[in-house]
């Protein structure tokens, strides 16, 4: 057994504040684990922080006139009073663009720099020349090669969630200017990951088969078998820590080698002098708390650079969750399609338990989930109301009425040691879904008991006197029972039943005279008005409409840079009518269509499996760029382009013509 627990959770960013998505992939998890380890009495250190550097702050700051300091500040207090308020308890909460952490970013990179593991080379990078820089992974977008997503990042593609290189790219521009880069040489330094594939990576990843979730393991193994290649550490950016080698001036740290640091730096926050038994003692036990879409950086790339170094110990278990839907569709920050935390608290003051609970009943564990306020709605009046808070109300109550508020003289009649141990094995194998459905069955139990009873029958009958002490004697015990537990879930309700017991922990005996505290209900039933409210708010516009004012401008996509007419003239697009669609096999964007351009069929694998079911485009016309070279996708050899429109709410509209045209026609 590891005899201490560190506990990380991945690093919001700081562009902007957290949503329930981000609740449910990381921060929920983790803090129910950790609330559930010091149950148990172990030594546990829980850390997180804010990652405040990379492009998207850059970007962020250029938009609203800011300088990247004042965003990441501004972000950094939202997330982390948001973070508190909701009852995640972490031992230190820090920040990358703090002093102790460039120090320790620096000594660690400097660390692999003597030992020579770096690479350096000398290569061609993008540069845009109007902006004259060069431009880092989120500063190019382009074609995703792999879902044909047209807003792809050059370092991963946020719609199908694939990890990337800007080379890979198809027509890739600058997100600066919107032209298309050139090709200049810079020197950078490379972690050698096809070197530390083989002398580390490939044995270490099987030996987690059995422990790793099927989804992490799947997705490391995968990129293993394509084989990893060096990765640069280094960026030609100003924000960021720099790189403390001669020769580096003007770089920064790749963005995703600084960020996980951070969590060596939160520890020597927490822990001081100390810090090093958390990171370099083999009895200390890693976790880290991620979403999906961050599995290859704790998997791969920072086991990578802890192994280069050699001195830390690596992660045990790597739980990481799928995605959070809202309302049937995919959280967008952008169409703010989002349930923001802090607007939540100040929406529902005293109601963190409410969502806690909402969110842990449908933890994204092995598949993505979806949120609606309906079911939230349910959850809370069906569930909290009706059975957890009715049970505990009911036993003070008719404590209060039989015998004054003082804890009869009973002897328990029924325990839940079996459901307890059904809680123990569940959060101890990362199923905290499951441990929620056994805490519950406490509640169940008791009211089943309380119930099945009737102690408002028995106390007609002066013979009954015993069998009813007995009753709320172990109903009590029950209560308490459930505020023990709902410590790990529902901390502001194991608070409240602290105080209807009129005890000040868990670990105090109640016996027979016990004075407990006055009856109030533990929740309150959702109104379908306030649901009503919340949904208002997720439909209405991001801009508002002003009366009496200029039109507002609606963000588009810069016009890419000039072509020539020749240009032009290379592109064959063809109407095409779709006769066939069915999805991909192990690809949930991807569609592979037939489609008819008159004088043949044609094979093209489009990533619109989001936005359209395969049955309802048969028989659509399409613009088709038929002269596309081909090319394989998920082994599927797909020929030519579906063109289609997106709009600003990211929604696909098929690019066709407005009456039925024969297939083959030309589009001039």
């Amino acid at each position: 057994m590891p005899k201490r627990h560190l506990i990380t959770c991945a690093l919001p960013y700081a562009n902007g504040p957290v949503h329930i998505g981000h609740i449910a992939g990381c921060f929920l998890p983790s803090d129910i684990y950790n609330r559930y380890l010091r149950m148990q009495g172990k030594e546990v250190l829980f850390v997180c922080g804010t990652d405040e550097h990379g492009v998207p702050i850059t970007l962020k700051a250029k938009n609203e006139g800011k300088t990247p300091q004042q965003v990441v500040d501004e972000n950094h207090k939202i997330i982390a009073k948001g973070l508190k308020d909701f009852g995640i308890h972490f031992d230190t909460f820090s920040r990358t663009t703090n002093k102790l952490h460039h120090e320790t970013a620096q000594d660690f990179f400097k660390n692999l720099y003597d030992k020579g593991i770096f690479v350096e080379e000398v290569t061609e990078q993008m540069y845009d020349q109007e902006a004259k820089q060069f431009l880092a992974d989120r500063y190019i977008i382009g074609t995703c090669p792999n879902c044909e997503y047209d807003n792809a990042y050059g370092d991963q593609c946020e719609k199908c969630g694939r990890a990337s290189s800007p080379s890979e790219l198809i027509n890739p521009r600058s997100a600066l200017t919107g032209n298309s880069p050139i090709l200049k040489e810079t020197r950078n330094w490379y972690l050698p990951l096809d070197t530390i594939q083989s002398e580390f990576l490939n044995e270490w990843v099987e030996s987690k088969k059995n422990t790793w979730k099927s989804s992490v393991y799947g997705q490391c193994n995968s990129w293993l078998q394509e084989g990893l290649k060096p990765r640069a550490m280094t960026r030609d950016l100003d924000w960021g820590v720099p790189v403390p080698v001669k020769g580096a001036e003007g770089k920064v740290m790749y963005v995703w080698f600084d960020a996980p640091i951070g969590y060596i730096t939160a520890t020597k926050e927490a822990a001081g002098d100390n810090w090093e038994k958390w990171w370099k003692d083999s009895e200390t036990e890693l976790t880290h708390f991620l979403g999906k879409d961050n599995i290859v950086f704790h998997t791969i790339i920072f086991p990578s650079m802890l192994h280069a170094h050699g001195d830390f110990i690596q992660p045990t278990n790597v739980p990481a969750n799928e995605f959070l839907n809202l309302e049937g569709d995919k959280i967008s920050t952008s169409r703010n399609h989002a349930i923001w935390l802090h607007e939540y608290l100040a929406d529902f003051p005293g109601k963190t338990d409410e969502l806690r609970y909402a969110l842990t009943s449908i933890l994204p564990e092995t598949k993505d989930a979806d949120f609606t306020w309906k079911d939230y709605q349910a959850k809370v009046n069906n569930e909290l109301v009706a059975i957890l808070g009715n049970f505990v109300n009911r036993v003070v109550v008719l404590t209060q009425k039989y015998y004054e508020g003082a804890v009869p003289d009973g002897r328990i009649q029924k325990n839940n040691k079996e459901t307890v141990a059904k809680i123990d094995k569940a959060l101890s194998t990362f199923n905290q879904r499951q441990g929620l459905e056994h805490f519950m069955e406490i509640a169940r139990n008791g009211n089943k008991y309380l119930q099945d009873t009737e102690p408002w029958k028995l106390i007609k009958e002066e013979a009954n006197k015993q069998a009813v002490a007995d009753c709320l004697f172990t109903c009590i015990a029950i209560v308490k029972e459930i505020g023990k537990y709902g410590g790990i879930f529902l901390p502001e309700t194991s608070n409240k039943i602290l105080n209807l017991l009129n005890i000040n922990s868990y670990q105090e005996e109640i016996n027979a005279g016990h004075q407990l505290g006055t009856p109030v209900l533990l929740f309150e039933k959702i109104e379908d008005e306030t649901i009503a409210t919340q949904m208002e708010k997720l439909v209405k516009p991001i801009i508002e409409p002003v009366q009496n004012t200029e039109p507002v401008e609606v963000s588009i996509a810069p016009i890419k840079s000039e072509i020539m007419y020749g240009d032009f003239a290379k592109l064959d697009v063809r109407v095409g009518t779709i006769t066939a669609a069915e999805k991909v096999k192990k690809a949930d964007r991807l569609l592979n269509i037939t489609l008819d351009i008159g004088n043949e069929t044609r094979t093209v694998v489009s990533g619109i499996a989001e936005h359209f079911k395969p049955e309802d485009i048969i028989g659509q016309q399409v613009a088709y760029l038929a002269n596309l070279a081909p090319r394989k996708l998920k082994g599927i050899e797909s020929s030519g382009m579906i063109l289609m429109a997106e709009d600003v709410d990211g929604k696909l509209k098929f690019i066709a013509p407005e009456d039925a045209t024969s297939a083959g026609s030309i589009i001039a």
